[in-house]
């Protein structure tokens, strides 16, 4: 994992901290309510349509997908912190099936946290992950990747 945060940044050191537990707790230990009563703010602003505002509509979200999705996981590649700001680079695994060849779901989830340290707001951005022969699985199935990069 790649980690950029300003070693006099404190705030920062401590937001990105509490990311990656949020993720640890939440998604990987399956443990969504526990994770969101932690880390979450009482008045989150949630961004993404799927989801609605506030702690328990997240930690119903993330309940309902890890009893679901046995396999269900996230592995951070990359994470920013700036002040306020928390930018996490992730891959989402068997969110939507439990397939153990899934590719899973590229995201970049954005956090703004308060002086307390507890997510207070949240955008992301998501893209399937595909493979050599499929790049853009369930938006142009079939499509030869263009490039040997990979997404992470």
């Amino acid at each position: 994992m790649i980690e950029l945060v300003s070693s006099n940044d404190k705030n920062a050191i401590r937001n990105k901290d509490i990311v990656l537990r949020l993720y640890e707790l939440m998604i990987n230990q399956k443990k969504s309510e526990e994770a969101t009563a932690k880390y979450i703010g009482p008045a989150y602003i949630q961004h993404n349509p799927l989801i609605g505002d506030g702690p328990a509509a997240l930690g119903k979200f993330f309940g309902k997908v890890t009893k679901e999705r046995a396999r269900a996981r996230v592995v951070v590649h990359k994470i920013i912190a700036v002040g306020d700001y928390v930018f996490a680079h992730v891959n989402f695994l068997n969110l939507f099936n439990d397939d153990p060849s899934d590719t899973g779901i590229a995201g970049v989830d954005i956090y703004k946290m308060d002086a307390d340290g507890m997510a207070i707001e949240h955008w992301d951005i998501l893209q399937p992950v595909g493979d050599p022969k499929n790049s853009a699985p369930w938006l142009m199935p079939n499509v030869p990747r263009a490039n040997p990069n990979g997404m992470f």
